[in-house]
């Protein structure tokens, strides 16, 4: 074999290995707790700065989780952490309501009849002029024009028009929380 394929195929010892797994789940989990900490609107309302901040944090964290190996193995192993720890964490969020609660968060009302709920946009982090655009993406043009607007938990603004039948005996909508 040549030197550039033994290169190539190198890979960090078993103790390496392990190092790079825990350090790769250190930063797994801290990431997902921060990401969650941030709330539902960063998910669903992405701007160019957050773009630049998620491109930043991957590179400062890649060399927290493979250290000082380079090799191609070190990434095949962070990798392949990341890959199981996000199949473990999805499979715990669907087996375990409790946990998705905590981790995913239920819808919040945050307009009703027309009427803005300003307190809970402020704790969600929504302004009114990102409820208006909402609201101009729905085809209306006045908050009186909807029955309710919900944040989802994907950080999106839904928006029921007044027109629209309302089933508030289906069980998706008990989980709202209406004034």
């Amino acid at each position: 074999m040549s030197a550039w394929f033994t290169e190539v195929l190198s890979h960090p010892t078993l103790h390496g290995a392990l190092l790079i797994a825990m350090r790769t789940s250190i930063i797994y989990l801290f990431l997902i707790g921060g990401l969650r900490l941030l709330g539902k609107r960063e998910l669903g309302q992405m701007t160019i700065y957050d773009l630049v901040l998620m491109i930043v944090i991957a590179n400062a964290v890649q060399n927290a989780m493979v250290g000082d190996d380079s090799t191609l193995g070190g990434g095949i192993v962070s990798a392949t952490t990341l890959l199981i720890l996000n199949r473990l964490f999805n499979l715990l969020l669907a087996r375990n309501k409790h946990v998705e609660r905590l981790m995913v968060g239920n819808p919040v009302v945050i307009m009703h009849h027309g009427k803005l709920l300003r307190d809970v946009m402020q704790r969600e982090g929504i302004t009114h002029e990102q409820l208006m655009a909402a609201l101009r993406e729905h085809g209306l043009a006045r908050p009186e024009d909807a029955s309710m607007c919900i944040m989802e938990v994907d950080g999106t603004i839904s928006v029921v028009p007044v027109s629209a039948t309302i089933h508030r005996g289906r069980r998706h909508y008990r989980a709202l929380r209406l004034p």
